[in-house]
């Protein structure tokens, strides 16, 4: 079955001519000019990925990726004329997974999205169940690759499926330590020319998640110089 994208640009053209490319490349689509009919819409939508557009109408497309954030986990792809590492970053933490500066060409958007639908790498077979337990101080975290979540004890944890795959590969043996391009190629699954920031961005989310003091992070330990590592506790 073809996966559904929700395709989210206020220009009826810009709109058209990306839903009839991707449409070309594998994919159901579903257009929308304003986020809040998007909004709407979304319970009864079985959408698999999105592209969102920040210059929107009265709701910007930060607002919108926030609001989505609070509802699904669906993997989003922000596609903007604005290039600013502001932008950027401010997109990223409202949850996005990336980020694409117009123009653009389309096979690059399609990679980007095969991309976000790869799934996570295995890191544990146990019985018929890939699983990790990762310790830490606040009881252990159980990274279920099968099921793509991540809990403390009975509680799942909120993670996009980013965040997710980012903490499968800094789960390494001996506290390994990963670089922003080692993680980039991995987790984007592709090279990446953009800012490498976009890593640091996610780590802060996946901290304020997994860490009882985000600010002085236990787990997700930043290495100066060289990239981030988890430390089991």
């Amino acid at each position: 079955m073809a996966p559904t994208l929700l395709v989210l640009e206020d220009d009826e053209g810009i709109r058209s001519s990306l839903c009839l490319a991707l449409e070309g490349e594998g994919y159901t689509t579903v257009g929308f000019g304003r986020a809040e009919d998007a909004l709407i819409e979304l319970p009864r939508l079985d959408v698999d990925l999105m592209l969102v557009d920040l210059m929107l109408g009265e709701m910007d497309g930060f607002t919108f990726v926030r609001e989505v954030r609070q509802r699904s986990d669906v993997p989003i792809i922000v596609i903007s004329a604005r290039a600013d590492t502001h932008d950027i970053v401010a997109a990223l933490e409202s949850g996005a997974d990336d980020y694409v500066t117009k123009p653009f060409e389309v096979k690059e958007v399609s990679a980007r999205l095969r991309a976000l639908r790869r799934r996570p790498p295995t890191v544990a077979r146990v019985g018929e169940m890939e699983i990790s337990v990762l310790d830490s101080t606040r009881g252990p975290l159980v990274l279920d690759w099968g099921a793509g979540v991540v809990r403390r004890g009975n509680d799942e944890l909120h993670v996009t499926t980013t965040e997710f795959r980012l903490l499968c590969e800094l789960n390494q043996p001996s506290g390994r330590v990963l670089s922003r391009q080692v993680l980039l190629e991995r987790v984007w699954d592709r090279d990446y020319f953009g800012d490498e920031r976009i890593v640091d961005v996610h780590i802060r989310r996946l901290r304020t998640k997994i860490e009882e003091d985000p600010g002085t992070p236990q787990l997700l330990v930043t290495v100066r110089g060289l990239g981030y590592r988890f430390d089991r506790r």
